[in-house]
């Protein structure tokens, strides 16, 4: 009798452990928590109250205590996301193949969060791979069917600011607010050889131009040259003969003879034996 009452003392504390085990585990699924940065939907799973529409009750943050079994939490990330997506291929108007690599920062407006889970009821990810990835090729391939390729090229600004207008309109009417977006465009090999080949002309065009024009100065460099080599001979000539004639002026016959004088030996020039008569004429 007495081995029996301390068995039954002894489970005491095992039953006691298992209790609380178990009430700390229903609370725990009874509990969650939801980030400052997020929004939670508190919805019942099955509803027939027509107040609560798609069964949410409200949004919530915090600690959230709800029924597991009747009640369900949903959450959504209301701080910037960001997403590259594999490229799309698009064609303009004249049936041209382009490569488009978009990026996308957006957000998701808190006041819409339960439109979005009564509409979708899909995680954001979920989201990003079906209605957005849905609204970002409808803008590309409205927006490029505007445009021929050489347009398209020329007019890449142009093409991504409708992109983002028309992306705009219909992800904010949905609850998603755009805050970035960038596309990498790769047109067809065979317009990226034409661009290519049209530039490579360009540059040879410029480059036979620039050799024109240094040609047509190093021209004008030996023209100015040759003329300031004329001009300068021209001065010394003028110069030369003004001294001549300076000279000749200065000159009389008088002084040419004096020269003479003091350059004559006194002896007579003979011509064939005979003498001749001074060429000086002494008065």
């Amino acid at each position: 009798m007495v081995r029996t009452v301390s068995t039954r003392a002894a489970k005491i504390p095992f039953i006691s452990l298992g209790i609380t085990a178990l009430v700390i585990f229903i609370m725990a699924s009874c509990c969650t928590t939801i980030d400052s940065a997020s929004v939670g939907i508190k919805f019942k799973k099955w509803s027939s109250n027509e107040r609560l529409r798609g069964g949410v009750e409200g949004t919530c943050r915090g600690w959230v205590w709800y029924n597991p079994i009747t009640e369900s939490i949903f959450e959504y990330p209301t701080f910037v996301q960001r997403v590259t997506y594999e490229p799309f291929t698009v064609n303009p108007k004249d049936a041209a193949i382009f490569s488009m690599t978009p990026t996308l920062a957006y957000q998701i407006d808190e006041s819409k969060a339960v439109d979005i889970f009564i509409k979708y009821r899909k995680p954001v990810r979920e989201l990003e791979r079906g209605y957005i990835n849905t609204c970002i090729f409808e803008a590309y391939r409205t927006c490029a069917n505007n445009y021929t390729s050489d347009e398209l090229m020329a007019n890449r600004a142009k093409f991504e600011s409708e992109e983002r207008a028309r992306l705009d309109e219909s992800m904010n009417q949905e609850g998603f607010i755009v805050k970035e977006f960038t596309t990498k465009i790769d047109p067809p090999a065979s317009l990226t050889a034409a661009i290519n080949a049209k530039n490579e002309a360009v540059q040879n065009a410029l480059k036979a131009e620039n050799k024109v024009k240094e040609a047509e100065a190093e021209a004008k460099i030996a023209i100015a040259k040759a003329k300031g080599e004329a001009e300068a001979m021209k001065i010394q000539g003028d110069g030369e003969a003004y001294y001549n004639r300076v000279v000749a002026a200065s000159l009389n016959n008088l002084l040419v003879q004096q020269y003479a004088i003091e350059k004559w030996d006194g002896k007579l020039p003979t011509y064939n034996g005979s003498s001749s008569v001074p060429f000086i004429s002494i008065k």
